[in-house]
């Protein structure tokens, strides 16, 4: 039989002799499919043009089957023709391991689906988001907790394979293993190649003939575990400690994800925060607060004396330097702030207001004028 012409040369466009191997085959496409392709040569039509031409050549020439066809043939189109508009299932996807070797990098996904991973591609394991509640004083000093969480890990049954013991996952027939069916049509506008899913293995490449009766195929199983988690002295309300590497376990080999712990701390009955300050209310007597004295004052290390000058008016403020938080990166703790509040007594006998009035009388008559006479001088009266 007489050979058919072929109306392209495909050696000639991969630069490569006819009785080239296929490693020499897949070696020319590679070093020309990263020289022309149209995310490289960007408005360069040319290139685009010599991109699909270096595309089809190396569509056929990968493909033993279709390579014979084209040697005796010229062509290795089964309905050569019988004109356009024709689909094929290739079965599998020849260009995607190629370029995703070349411009996974760069374009951030396989050829003909960017942006997109396959499914049997390695892929990060998801955080787990938890809380945990801690008292006041546990937050400000830290502390060791246990926290429980349930999480999906590989199946200890199958080693996360999802095929029972002694067996394995077997290639896709459909897919041969690469996840993804390839549809070829051939328009007046050239041809033009789409791929899909394969529906067959659910885009993992692999089928399991035997499951694990452990995971039931799955590969992976919930289980529940205790972490230990040291708090840090100084953590605030709110705030999240970040666990690498004990959320969800990854697939395909991939990363596991983190455990992002949010703290809740409990309200003080005495003390509230901000910052790495502390602020409490004190109560005094009018008497102490009038004459000074010393007064006990709660601390996050216990009670301490302090002293209370003379005359302090009620809302005053003193500071306890480093009786605060501890920060949480570095040395050091914040302050203490006490708020001075006069205790008014109620109830009293008539001995006792009698003395009192005998008090004003004597100090604001003798010493000072009295506050309602300014008053009443300022009003005109």
């Amino acid at each position: 039989m007489k050979k058919a012409l072929a109306s392209k040369d495909y050696y000639e466009i991969l630069g490569v002799d006819k009785n080239a191997s296929e490693d020499e085959i897949k070696k020319a496409f590679r070093k020309l499919a990263k020289q022309y392709h149209p995310d490289v040569n960007k408005d360069d039509k040319d290139a685009e043009a010599k991109f699909k031409e270096i595309n089809e050549a190396y569509e056929v020439l990968s493909d033993p089957q279709k390579r014979a066809q084209y040697d005796q043939f010229g062509t290795a189109d089964p309905n050569a023709g019988a004109g356009f508009g024709g689909f094929g299932d290739f079965g599998q996807n020849p260009f995607g391991d190629i370029f995703g070797d070349i411009f996974g990098d760069i374009f951030g996904g396989g050829f003909g689906t960017r942006g997109q991973q396959r499914r049997n591609a390695p892929q990060r394991g998801a955080d787990i988001r938890t809380n945990i509640e801690l008292t006041f004083e546990e937050a400000a000093f830290g502390i060791k907790k246990d926290i429980k969480i349930n999480r999906t890990e590989p199946c200890p049954e199958c080693n996360g394979t999802g095929a029972k013991k002694g067996t394995s996952p077997e290639t896709c027939p459909h897919c041969h293993g690469t996840g993804q069916i390839q549809f070829a049509q051939n328009t007046a506008f050239g041809r033009f190649v789409t791929t899909r899913t394969c529906d067959r293995c659910g885009g993992t490449g692999t089928i399991i003939t035997d499951p694990c009766p452990n995971c039931h195929g799955r590969g992976t199983i919930k289980r529940q575990r205790i972490i230990s988690v040291n708090i840090p002295a100084g953590i605030d309300d709110g705030q999240v400690l970040t666990l690498s590497g004990e959320g969800e376990f990854g697939k395909n080999g991939g990363n596991p994800g983190d455990l992002l712990i949010e703290i809740r701390v409990k309200p003080h009955k005495v003390f509230h925060r901000k910052g790495t300050d502390i602020y409490c209310d004190v109560p005094i007597s009018f008497v102490t607060a009038a004459l000074g004295g010393d007064i006990e004052v709660p601390t996050l290390d216990g009670k301490i004396k302090y002293h209370i000058p003379e005359g302090t008016q009620p809302g005053t403020q003193f500071k306890l330097k480093g009786k605060g938080i501890p920060y949480i990166r570095g040395y050091g703790r914040g302050d203490q702030y006490i708020n001075i509040i006069v205790d008014i007594p109620k109830g009293l006998t008539q001995e006792q207001k009698d003395i009192l009035r005998q008090f004003e009388t004597s100090y604001y008559n003798n010493e000072k004028k009295s506050f309602f006479s300014k008053v009443k001088d300022a009003l005109g009266g």
